[in-house]
Order: C-alpha cells, then structure tokens, then sequence
C-alpha cells in the first residue's frame, strides 16, 4: 500500500466550481429554446456542482479503512495545519462530510425545481432557473471554507514520505550525529527517499534493502527519535505513536564516544525510552567502536571503518522475523 494521500486531485475553490457551473450552463442554454433551455441550463449547473462537490469527498480515501500509521500521522499533520480547530483528523472528516452535503443538496434543489421548469411558460422558467440557480451558489459558498481547509490537508499531507506499513520496517534511532544516516546510506540503495514531515524543520531517509525477496524499510526519524520525549511538542509525540505502530524493529545508535556531543547516560536514557514505549525488538547498537566500546551494548560497529555493518543490518532482519506468505499445496 503505497502513500494514500500522493495522488489526491487539486481541491477547487467555491468560486471556481460556481463559474465553471455557470458558463457552462450558459452554452448549454444557447443551443437550446423555451422551457427546454432553462431546463437545460438548470441540469447543467447542478450536475456540474453535485459532481464536483461530491468528487472532492470521494477521491480522499476512507479514513477508517487506511493503516493506524497513516491515520496517526495524518493526525498529527492535520492538528498542525488546523491550529484554531479541534482534532485534526476529526476536523478533516467535518469538512468532507460537509462539501459532500453540499453536492447532494445541488442536485435536490434540481430535483425540486426540475419539473416546475418544465410546467410553467418561458418567463416562469426563467425566473425558477434563477431562483435555483441562487439557492445552487448558495449552498455552494456556504462551504468555500470547508474546500479550504480540504485543500490545505491535501498540500500538507501529499508530501508525506512514501512508507508502507504492509512490507517489513526498522526504524533507526537515536541522538544526532551518532551515525544513523550513515548507516542507513550504506546499507540501503542509492535511491533513498528524502522528504520531510510537514511539522519538522529535518528531512527523514528511508532506506531498502532486499532480503531473500523480502523488502525491508530502514527509517531514520530526525526531529522524532531523536531527543528525550520531555522535549517533544505535542504533534511531535503523536507523530512518535504512528511510528510504533509502524516498527517490526527498533536499531538505537549510541556513540561510547561521545563525540556526537551528547553524554552516553543520555543517550542510554533515550534508548531506555524507546524500550519501554515500542512494542517491537530493540537492538542497541554501539557506532564509532573503532574510537570506543565503552557500553554494554547488542552489537558494536563502525560504519566509516566499514566494520560490522552488513551484520548489525542482519541482526535487525533476524529480529523483524518476518517470513513471505507463500501458496502451498494441502495435498
């Protein structure tokens, strides 16, 4: 399952919708005459309308079905861009259900008007087209801010990386400067995604690998993973909780030497952390050990010596445990 939020259509603005709806409804009319001409110009507009409006709803995926990492995220995403509002996927689900309402409200005003249309003469026709045609923006500019706030939730959650939480993922943690891009740089290929969460000024990798047929995801998470939990805002946090339920493994980078700026007992804090709040194994990995192995750790190795690497990656593999589903024979 590949990102749900990439390929989202541009969300129209009110007005755009109204004067699309309009024009159209105006040619529509012209090739026609009489009653048949305001009934045309009156179908036209409203399904113009109706069709928009509803297609905004339709095209965004169906919350409840999408994976808890993506609806934790998108959540914490959202409760960034909506600041003023309360929840950020609830608010989400508000406004969709709202632009919808207003497609199916424009094709009931059609529905109401239709036949009155076809009943009366040309300038009682006229009058009805216009008098639909009123209620019909109406409806529509009741909800511009509803397609705002849509659009925004399109911009900020179309550039969410690409992380699928149906293949196998191992997350890399730990202070800055300890060697986590590095690790990930060397053990993945060479077309590592970079992008950023919205509500971070860092840029995350992911990373894959392949093991026997099996694509194994490696996450490095600067401005999540990365400090105490004392120290991370509230979006932050949840952003944390999307994660564990993304996680088949853990890999903490800790660096004995404390060349990285940070104490040891600092970073064995955040490890300690980490432990207690994913369910998912935690292997603690020493980097740097051609300058120190001094901490009790799962796996010692230095990616710029080239030392140890390849297996700390197999260590993390053996503990995702994850078999491929294959077809068997019950004969």
């Amino acid at each position: 399952m590949s990102q749900p939020f990439e390929n989202l259509p541009t969300t129209p603005r009110a007005e755009e919708v109204l004067d699309k709806a309009f024009s159209r409804a105006s040619r529509a009319g012209g090739a026609k005459e009489g009653t048949e001409a305001q009934q045309s110009m009156l179908m036209t507009a409203s399904n113009i309308v109706s069709d928009n409006l509803e297609n905004v709803a339709t095209s965004w995926p169906t919350i409840d079905r999408l994976d808890p990492f993506y609806v934790e995220l998108a959540d914490a995403v959202l409760s960034d861009a909506y600041p003023d509002e309360k929840g950020g996927i609830d608010a989400l689900r508000q406004h969709l259900s709202e632009v919808s309402w207003a497609g199916r409200k424009a094709k009931e005003i059609r529905q109401e008007y239709e036949s009155r249309v076809v009943r009366g003469d040309e300038d009682t026709a006229r009058k009805l087209r216009k008098q639909a045609f009123a209620r019909i923006a109406d409806v529509t500019e009741e909800v511009e801010d509803d397609l705002a706030a849509v659009a925004t939730a399109r911009e900020a959650l179309k550039g969410l990386p690409d992380i699928r939480p149906d293949e196998p993922a191992i997350v890399v943690a730990g202070y800055p400067n300890v060697g986590k891009s590095s690790f990930v740089n060397r053990v993945t290929r060479a077309d590592n995604e970079i992008a950023a969460y919205p509500f971070t000024t860092t840029q995350i990798r992911v990373g894959h690998v392949e093991h026997q047929r099996i694509r194994y995801q490696l996450v490095d998470t600067p401005g999540l993973l990365d400090r105490p939990p004392e120290e991370r805002n509230r979006i932050e946090s949840q952003a944390v909780s999307a994660l564990e339920h993304l996680a088949d493994a853990v890999l903490v980078l800790v660096d004995p030497s404390e060349a990285c700026g940070y104490p040891l007992a600092q970073q064995l804090d955040l490890r300690d952390d980490i432990e207690g709040r994913f369910d998912a194994p935690v292997l603690t990995v020493a980097n740097k050990s051609d300058r120190s192995t001094d901490v009790e750790a799962d796996h010692y190795m230095s990616v710029t010596e080239d030392d140890n690497v390849e297996a700390v990656l197999q260590a993390a593999i053996d503990a995702v445990g994850y078999e491929l589903e294959l077809p068997f024979d019950d004969e």
